[in-house]
């Protein structure tokens, strides 16, 4: 199993993921303003989409020690093959419906860590979390989209986080939906997250990260 040493900062540092970077001045942004992650995202109807070539060329210029996260829903196993075989990869970020079975499967296929994403919008959601820790690396805790929404996270919206409040897991997790530059530091106080991620909320428009806002979420994150 491959590993990646994602923490640069101080012992209990939040750890920050930006999210949908598509260009060089976004990831130049992300990685001074101390993202520990960053997330490029391969599915077509997200306006934050790369095609693999693109990502290759932005993930070969990130320094050693910064976590490359691929974002795929429910990819089949010939997609993930060429975007693991073009592009330098330290995470696969599993944001669909896959099942825990699938995701053993992918984490035994290309021996990359997974992280998987659950949906969160009322606690009968919560019980889920314990079925995919028992196969993935990570936890991404988001806002469970709306009914006839195209994407399954960046939408801006955030879930109840007293839900999760207090409540502690086996494996490291991350919170995402709807954070912003003016939330970050509330929700970690409330949730006690180590690790959050963030996307249209450091944006000006959807997909065209702002760099200013990624500083100013950073800052606050800490």
């Amino acid at each position: 199993m491959t590993t990646v040493a994602i923490d640069r900062g101080a012992p209990g540092a939040v750890r920050v993921k930006i999210c949908g970077l598509r260009t060089a001045e976004d990831v130049s942004a992300a990685v001074a303003a101390g993202a520990r992650y960053l997330g490029f995202v391969f599915f077509a109807k997200s306006p934050r989409h790369l095609e693999i070539a693109q990502a290759r060329d932005l993930a070969i210029e990130v320094a050693p020690g910064v976590a490359k996260v691929a974002l795929v829903v429910n990819a089949t196993d010939a997609e993930l093959d060429a975007i693991c075989a073009a592009a330098p990869l330290d995470m696969l970020q599993l944001h669909g419906s896959e099942t825990p079975a699938r995701v053993a499967e992918i984490r035994a296929r290309y021996g990359l860590p997974v992280m998987k994403a659950v949906g969160v919008a009322e606690a009968g959601d919560l019980p889920k979390i314990a079925e995919y820790e028992a196969v993935a690396d990570q936890i991404l805790l988001d806002a469970k989209a709306p009914k006839g929404t195209a994407l399954p996270g960046g939408n801006g919206l955030a879930f109840d986080w007293q839900l999760i409040a207090d409540r502690q897991w086996a494996k490291p997790w991350m919170l995402a939906g709807g954070l912003t530059p003016d939330n970050v530091a509330e929700a970690i106080r409330l949730t006690g997250a180590r690790q959050v991620d963030v996307s249209s909320g450091v944006e000006s428009a959807p997909g065209v990260k702002d760099g200013d806002r990624i500083h100013a979420f950073l800052a606050a994150a800490r």
